[in-house]
């Protein structure tokens, strides 16, 4: 009996296949012509696990490993390979209550297990032994589709009681379930087909956990050094562990909570707890008369301005004089700014900043003498100056905020002892469940999407276009110094992702599958559908979310 052929195009050109071909035949028989492993296919436009087979006459498009679709592709499936061997290295389920995988630190994950069982580096050591053993075997990674319900069971059987609580409110009637050598386990998002594409991996002990280490997007075949930012870590630490206490870690318990409690309660709880933690920082400043300058800086969406007007609030309450200056005010002339590599105006870039005018200024208020302040006009891209006169007094203080506010040279000529750094960004308290961790960065992004269509008429595909060039920039000017600082402030409110859901899903409903930005707002869409929603009613207007969604009594 004759094959059945089916084609498909490739690059503009059309190949021809037997029927039932699986698209990582198609791929290897590509790879030599992609410098990294092919992870995924693009079929038509929407993305294919590489074990599904291919579709006749469609449109294929490979991504490898540093893509970031790729990328978080290779990650989760080494998540699910270290969970294995865990379980495998203990031999005794009931010896682990729980495997946790949270944040990003020092180049991979932080994880913890709570249990019996002894977390040394010896036993990490085996872990890892293990998990080189399944990529020399290349075991599968296989797929099914389950009941909701059944999947419920089966997790609660699993003792993965993080998954069961999140199926409870899934409106789904199937969940994807991976199995690996008889370890089953859900993910959110795509899976490799087999263990033999994960040969970059390490574990450290760390604090009372560990990294688990993975090479990054650009250097995907190379393992990070093991750098441990210690500042960074301890903030995330702490908010994790406040969301732990109360009771609300992962998206499956703040459901619960938003079902079963009055969620103005928690509502009042987390701004309270933000209230807290800037009434503590205003006073360690207003302890350091030598302070007089505040310098503050985040990635895109931290909430920056509102947390900059609750601090000169708190800052008043000691009888200090508060003042703001952007230093965005300081910007070149627009003609004078920097191009990037695509001949666009680099804004974000150090150099569109006149800093020996920002200095000069600045040591001449800390003289005590009056200077006049400028006002960059964006419309015009010049620099005006329209009578803003200061002089600094005993209880005045300067509150500077931009994304260079943590770069010494930005600041080269103030004296040190006169400065107080601080970094600000939302770094979610919550997981999908302990398993699947929340991307610091979709927080954001979702914050960005929603004030931009509120305040600068930018539709959510504009934001999401734009959305890699913003990340780009806070790669090389903010994070490499926020070790710097002096403080730092989680902005990230735990129930936030639950309000933002109202707002952000119609403005992603619009993005049509014909536009290059479907595919993010596609998975956005899917990240949001685990979320009930909490209606804004009950926020407060001086809460860092009313920066996005409106209704702040600060004039931003």
């Amino acid at each position: 009996m004759e094959q059945k052929l089916i084609t498909v195009e490739i690059d503009g050109k059309k190949e021809t296949y037997e029927s039932g071909v699986k698209y990582r035949e198609i791929a290897e028989k590509h790879q030599a012509e992609v410098r990294y492993p092919i992870v995924l296919v693009r079929e038509d436009g929407r993305l294919r696990e590489l074990h599904k087979r291919a579709v006749d006459g469609s449109k294929l498009e490979f991504l490898d490993v540093s893509s970031k679709a790729g990328h978080s592709t290779y990650v989760r499936s080494l998540v699910m390979l270290m969970l294995k061997a865990i379980y495998h290295t203990v031999g005794d389920n009931s010896n682990i209550d729980r495997v946790g995988v949270h944040f990003s630190a020092s180049g991979g994950y932080y994880c913890t297990m709570q249990g019996k069982a002894e977390l040394t580096q010896s036993f990490l050591d085996d872990v890892k032994a293990y998990m080189e053993q399944l990529v020399r075997e290349a075991q599968p990674i296989r797929k099914t589709s389950e009941n909701t319900h059944e999947a419920r069971k089966k997790f609660a059987e699993y003792r993965m009681y993080d998954k069961e609580e999140l199926f409870r409110y899934r409106r789904a009637s199937k969940v994807n379930i991976y199995n690996l050598a008889n370890f089953e386990d859900y993910f959110y998002g795509y899976m490799l087909p087999d263990t033999s594409y994960l040969k970059h991996f390490d574990l450290k002990l760390f604090e009372n956990g560990f990294v688990l280490l993975f090479p990054s997007r650009n250097e995907p075949e190379k393992l990070p050094e093991f750098l441990p930012e210690l500042k960074i870590f301890h903030v995330q630490k702490d908010s994790m562990e406040w969301g732990a206490r109360l009771g609300i870690p992962t998206v499956g318990a703040l459901n619960s909570y938003i079902v079963n409690h009055k969620v103005k309660d928690l509502i009042m709880i987390q701004e309270a707890y933000h209230e807290k933690k800037i009434a503590e920082m205003a006073a360690q400043i207003a302890a350091s008369p030598e302070k007089k300058i505040v310098l503050i800086a985040g990635p895109s969406s931290s909430g920056k301005t509102t947390f900059s007007h609750r601090l000169s609030t708190q800052l008043s309450v000691y009888g200090l004089k508060p003042h703001p200056v952007a230093a965005d005010d300081y910007f070149v002339d627009r003609e004078k700014t920097p191009l990037d590599a695509d001949g666009k105006y680099n804004f974000e870039c150090l150099e569109a900043i006149d800093i020996e005018q920002l200095n000069q200024d600045m040591m001449a208020l800390l003289d005590g003498r009056t200077v006049e302040l400028p006002t960059f006009n964006f419309k015009t891209g010049k620099r005006e100056y329209k009578g803003k006169f200061m002089t600094l007094g005993e209880n005045d203080i300067l509150i500077i905020e931009g994304i260079h506010c943590l770069n010494d040279r930005l600041t080269y000529r103030l004296p040190k002892e006169s400065k107080f750094k601080i970094y600000i960004s939302a770094l979610t308290q919550l997981n999908i469940d302990e398993h699947n961790r929340i991307p610091t960065t979709d927080g954001r992004l979702l914050r960005r999407i929603v004030r931009d269509a509120r305040t600068r008429g930018a539709d959510a595909r504009k934001t999401i276009e734009m959305w890699p060039s913003v990340r780009r920039g806070e790669e090389s000017n903010i994070f490499p110094y926020q070790e710097k600082a002096d403080i730092m402030f989680n902005s990230a409110l735990i129930y936030e992702l639950a309000v933002l859901k109202q707002y952000a899903e119609p403005l992603l409903f619009s993005i049509g599958p014909e536009q290059e930005e479907y595919e993010e707002a596609k998975r956005l869409l899917k990240f949001l559908d685990y979320f009930l929603p909490i209606p804004s009613d009950n926020i407060p207007n001086n809460s860092l979310i009313r920066e996005f969604i409106g209704g702040g009594c600060f004039d931003l």
